[in-house]
């Protein structure tokens, strides 16, 4: 290496480390207990008001001065036994004049059996204090099954009012993932009163389920438009290692479980085939060992010089954020944020001013502004 490609390599290194150091943490909201997603309610406010769901089954109106209200009124009942409970909450895009908003949970049945479901209300609202009306059920997964684990779920809306939905493959049912007549380890699609698009993927195939856009998941907990293209890139859960970040293109099919780059977990068995076959996506990126992602969300502000079109990860065992630079299709490199900062990191949104908020999950969940 000539000195001036090494000179280059070190400044670079020196100015990396430093953005890093730059990042801080500000804590604009505790005392949540183990909150799993949040949203920013449009609207004038002088103090950003903020849907929280908690994982127990309460949705709670927060304000970024620290102000929490109570428990919306009107939910569904949810099962939270281990991974289960209260998800994800949009606003409908046409929020300020419709009222709408969308929430993922896990729905319980009879017998001790479950599934994430996505249901929607209109949201009444005098300062931090709420209810729902005219709640309706808009999608169930199927079949519901005995399980306590891989829910997924995060809620998109593309740029054509349609929703995305993201499923688990329950743990327990991981070679569902692969077929096409359940809704197991799938990404959905969806009209936004929960009527089937004419135009997804698999409606004209026999014995597939007419709501699925891809296959092949294990656990999505993460998903998000990119900003100039209005694709869907999604990450997910491996096993022992294999997490991974995707492009969820319609009718693809992402490998699980024939396919991972993980291992069984406690004997680091292999699963399946391999880390490749054809016919199966490959990854844009993947870690081993598992950082745990979850939540996630493309920058589309000056707020952070050079960071701009970068995609954050937030993880849960890494407790850290990763900022992924990416390019096209392509992630060109990866930064490893708040390796530091000591909290499961569960979702990560960028706020209506510009900055990069966080969630944590404990039972003093946080909810955080990234500054520099």
């Amino acid at each position: 290496m000539t000195p001036i490609r090494l000179a280059f390599l070190l400044l670079s290194l020196v100015c990396t480390a430093a953005a890093a150091q730059a990042v801080k943490p500000v804590t604009l909201v505790r005392g949540l207990d183990h909150p799993w997603s949040f949203a920013f309610l449009p609207g004038g406010d002088r103090e950003p008001r903020v849907l929280v769901t908690e994982k127990a089954g309460r949705l709670r109106i927060a304000r970024t001065d620290g102000e929490i209200g109570p428990a919306i009124t009107g939910l569904p009942p949810v099962d939270a036994r281990g991974q289960g409970g209260l998800l994800d909450v949009v606003p409908d895009p046409q929020y300020e004049r419709n009222r709408w908003i969308y929430w993922s949970y896990s729905e319980p049945a009879e017998g001790g059996t479950n599934s994430t479901a996505v249901a929607r209300g209109k949201l009444e609202t005098e300062g931090l204090q709420g209810r729902l009306t005219d709640v309706q059920v808009i999608f169930r997964q199927a079949p519901k099954v005995a399980s306590s684990a891989h829910f997924g779920s995060r809620l998109v809306f593309a740029r054509d009012g349609r929703l995305f939905v993201t499923l688990g493959d329950r743990f327990s049912r991981r070679d569902d993932a692969q077929t096409l007549g359940n809704l197991h380890g799938k990404i959905v699609r969806i009209e936004a009163d929960g009527r089937v698009p004419a135009d997804n993927p698999f409606v004209a195939r026999q014995g597939a389920r007419p709501e699925i856009w891809s296959l092949g998941h294990r656990n999505v907990q993460g998903a998000a438009l990119h900003p100039q293209t209005g694709e869907l890139w999604t990450h997910e859960h491996g096993p022992q290692g294999g997490d991974e970040v995707n492009v969820a293109d319609a009718g693809r099919n992402y490998g699980w479980p024939v396919i991972t780059y993980g291992a069984e977990y406690g004997s680091g068995a292999k699963i399946g085939e391999g880390m490749a076959k054809a016919g199966m996506e490959q990854p844009l990126v993947h870690w081993v060992p598992s950082i745990a992602p979850s939540g996630m969300a493309f920058l589309t502000s000056e707020r952070y010089p050079g960071w701009k079109g970068g995609l954050f990860v937030g993880a849960l065992r890494g407790q850290l954020l990763v900022r992924l630079e990416v390019d096209g299709r392509k992630v060109v490199s990866q930064e490893r944020l708040l390796q530091d900062f000591g909290e499961r990191i569960r979702d990560v949104r960028q706020g209506p001013d510009g900055w990069l908020y966080l969630l944590t999950d404990s039972s003093d969940g946080k909810l955080v502004r990234l500054e520099r």
